[in-house]
């Protein structure tokens, strides 16, 4: 799977959860950057692209994400690694 493949299921994923279908997400989109996406929001949307992608992402990676980016990352090298 490409960056460019993550990224277009991650904008429609986004855009499902917060209901904002101008969404377009970047490796340096941040929380603050996109409306309605709290704390509450985060959990929906990490369990939305746990379910899209078929991974597991470990809480302690959860919590260190610093932007869309790295989410990109962990997706991609989890995917991977999957067995």
């Amino acid at each position: 799977m490409t960056r460019e493949e993550v990224y277009e299921r991650l904008n429609n994923v986004f855009r499902d959860v917060l209901d904002d279908e101008s969404i377009e997400l970047q490796d340096e989109t941040v929380a603050d950057d996109v409306d309605g996406w709290d704390s509450f929001e985060h959990i929906n949307i990490i369990v939305a692209v746990e379910e899209e992608f078929g991974i597991k992402i470990p809480m302690g990676k959860v919590l260190t994400m610093k932007n869309v980016g790295e989410m990109v990352d962990i997706i991609l090298n989890m995917g991977e690694h999957k067995s």
